[in-house]
């Protein structure tokens, strides 16, 4: 039996974790034509197909399974030699990983700087979106990796919990004239809440506080943005919550002093069974970098009041 090349075996890899060979075609630069033929030499290779192609959706079959974490092994140590080869033990290749608004506005850019600093062979390419979408494409094989808020409930992908953000109950415009008594509940009684879409990690913060404090919301303003977010509180349009050190900065009034919100966990998540070194070197480089408290686009929301 003729021994699989690398190629072929990252081939393989790819082909099992994405939602479609074509999406695991577009992760290592082929043609799905050329992924195919990859696929093909390797299970002429060993003798017996890897998977099963009679549905709709090609599925691993029991020695495709089996195989999987052996290729994997062999990835691993093709990389570890590549790297302790090199001139300079730096990661390489491509990184595809995704981020919500809040990280993408505070710690992300310092963590790109880092990464090209130290692995400036390693192309890097955020993807910014709420939580439920990066969940899907990471379970999908679309992404490496993400930092979401929460821990995922899919068995597919497993959680690292890797930093925290803490949020304050914000007004502007108008209504920071009312009177500062007023608790957070009467304010959503009478103003509309702007806020997350329900498919972001703060909803389920925000789902708790209200079940806490017995609170209703009579109208939601929703934007995926919270620059936008932040600019509709300050222009008086409704109440709502921002990251802590923004209402200060951009001089908002804050409310709910007494009923803060609880600080919002985040995770480094990834598809469950995925060893590589990239995953290693990434998590500890987000674990290091991540801060909620830096803003460096925060100025980009006063030309929205």
């Amino acid at each position: 039996m003729a021994l699989p090349s690398v190629k072929q075996l990252e081939a393989f890899w790819w082909a099992a974790h994405c939602a479609s060979f074509a999406t695991a075609a577009e992760r290592i630069h082929l043609s799905l034509s050329a992924l195919s033929k990859r696929l093909s030499e390797l299970e002429s290779a060993v003798g017996q197909p890897l998977f099963d192609r009679s549905g709709q959706k090609a599925i691993l079959t029991e020695t495709g399974r089996r195989l999987l974490p052996v290729a994997l092994q062999v990835l691993d140590a093709a990389a570890a030699f590549e790297r302790h080869t090199a001139d300079t033990p730096a990661l390489r290749g491509h990184c595809r990983f995704g981020v919500g608004d809040l990280s993408a506005l505070t710690w992300l850019p310092a963590l790109v700087a880092r990464v090209r600093q130290e692995h400036p062979d390693l192309e890097l390419e955020p993807y910014v979106n709420v939580g439920g979408v990066l969940e899907q494409r990471l379970a999908d094989g679309e992404l490496d990796f993400a930092v979401i808020a929460g821990l995922s409930p899919r068995s597919e992908l497993v959680s690292q919990s890797v930093g925290g953000a803490r949020f304050e109950w914000a007004a502007g415009g108008a209504l920071a004239a009312r009177p500062g008594r007023t608790t957070v509940a009467e304010w959503l009684r009478r103003y509309p809440l702007v806020t997350l879409p329900a498919d972001a990690g703060t909803t389920r913060l925000l789902d708790d506080w209200l079940l806490e404090h017995q609170a209703a919301v009579q109208q939601r303003i929703v934007c995926n943005s919270w620059v936008a977010v932040a600019g509709m509180i300050g222009a008086g349009v409704g109440v709502g919550f921002l990251p802590a050190g923004w209402p200060e900065r951009l001089s908002l009034h804050r409310i709910g002093g007494r009923s803060p919100l609880r600080p919002l966990q985040y995770a480094f998540q990834w598809r469950r069974g995925d060893t590589r070194a990239l995953l290693t070197s990434m998590r500890a480089m987000v674990t290091s970098t991540i801060d909620f408290t830096h803003a460096p686009c925060i100025g980009a929301s006063r030309a929205v009041r």
